[in-house]
């Protein structure tokens, strides 16, 4: 099977949500107005619904990790106040220079008249500046809106865009800066001590985009619709699986529910896929699988754990996780003692494809008799690994295994 082929239709990503508009998009509060939860940090208090800066306010980050969003907040400066807006922030280093500093500052302080023209409110911090003029007079309260889709980034300011910028092109003409390089982590304020208000913090999480047409001319059908868990069975009150703006996630925490089956039954397909991890995990030690299958002492990961049963078996489970051996493995079959060293070997990946924590991967999963082949960004993990008596039909199933876990474009194709 030609896999460049099929996965071409899907590949090409834009940076605007088609049929998505500014008016449909469903956000969720990143604040309570009452407390710091779903926050780490220090020198941060909430007063009045909402979070301020104090004098020993540095930096405050998202517990959740976040790829492509809109953020919408409202600031409120004090005179001379500086402070700033965290993206793709890794959560250590200085996030100006790990991640990115989209700035948040009284640019009409005299003090500041000598800046240079990225450090003025809006400007991404040594790399591109903002147009200048819509900030509200300070102690007045101020609407902005961040959008981040890919490499692209735009900010609006009281309604007016202030920034547009291309991640891409500015990681090129600034290869020094490590953060302008990532394409998710952590939202946060980078505080300087001054006294700065934050208010109505919101969030619209949105997918990466595939080429929807051409995926439906290669034959697949859309198994997810963005809005609902319509086709997938879930009990009527579930909370932990939750679909919006082309994302479905599960927070990871426990509930009633852990997997997610198809309606249907599939018997030979191709499953295309993206997902991502959206938040971390705690520091465990597991066996160092070789790429023959076998183990090899232990090692310490950052547990994230989830995968995609296929035929309605948890057996026949394609892994996504966090292992050095990379996603894609059939853990139930490479754990098999009574499976010989050729299919333990088979269902191991040949090379580690996954994306850095946080960011988007795309998968495509082709399951032919008893014959597995799996794709991770382009990169053939498994293939043709064999599975024995793996059943000949069943449903497709999303597994909650303890980490907060993002799907999308779920696309399937029956052969």
């Amino acid at each position: 099977m030609n896999t460049s082929a099929i996965l071409a239709p899907i590949a090409a990503l834009v940076c605007a949500v088609p049929g998505l508009a500014a008016e449909a998009l469903t956000t969720r509060p990143l604040f309570n107005g009452k407390d710091l939860a779903g926050w780490k940090g220090e020198g941060y208090v909430v007063e009045d619904g909402a979070i301020v800066c104090t004098p020993q306010g540095r930096n405050l980050m998202t517990t959740e990790i976040f790829a492509n969003y809109v953020l919408d907040f409202e600031f409120k400066l004090t005179p001379g106040a500086n402070n700033g807006l965290g993206i793709h922030y890794p959560g250590t280093g200085d996030g100006a220079y790990t991640g990115m500093e989209l700035q948040i500052l009284d640019s009409t302080h005299p003090k500041y008249k000598d800046l240079k023209d990225y450090q003025f409110h809006g400007g991404l911090y040594t790399m591109a500046a903002a147009r200048q003029g819509v900030l509200k007079p300070v102690g007045e309260w101020n609407q902005e809106r961040v959008t981040v889709m890919g490499p692209m980034l735009k900010v609006e300011l009281n309604g007016e865009t202030i920034l547009r910028a291309n991640l891409d092109e500015m990681s090129a003409k600034h290869p020094q800066h490590q953060g302008v390089k990532r394409r998710s982590g952590h939202i946060g304020w980078l505080g300087h001590g001054d006294k700065v208000s934050f208010k109505n913090i919101r969030i619209g999480e949105l997918p990466p985009v595939a080429n929807e047409e051409g995926v439906k001319a290669a034959g697949f059908t859309k198994i997810f619709d963005g809005t609902s868990l319509a086709g997938w069975k879930h009990p009527e009150n579930t909370t932990n699986w939750k679909a919006a703006n082309g994302v479905l996630k599960h927070d990871g925490t426990p509930g009633e529910i852990r997997d997610l089956w198809s309606e249907k039954s599939y018997k030979d397909f191709t499953l295309v896929c993206d997902w991502r991890w959206s938040g971390r995990g705690p520091t465990k030690s597991q066996p160092d699988v070789q790429r023959d299958g076998t183990e090899k002492g232990r090692v310490e990961i950052e547990e994230l754990d989830s995968g995609i049963y296929l035929r309605g078996s948890s057996k026949s489970q394609v892994n996504l996780w966090n292992w050095p051996i990379g996603s894609g493995e059939v853990y139930g079959y490479r754990t098999d003692g009574k499976m010989p060293p050729e299919v333990k070997a088979g269902v191991t990946p040949k090379s580690t494809a996954d994306k850095p924590v946080g960011e988007w991967n795309r998968m495509m999963i082709t399951l032919k008799g008893e014959l597995l082949t799996v794709t991770l960004n382009g990169v053939t993990v498994i293939e043709n690994a064999r599975l024995p008596g793996v059943p000949e039909a069943g449903p497709v199933g999303l597994q909650h295994h303890g980490a907060a876990i993002d799907f999308s474009n779920i696309w399937i194709k029956e052969l």
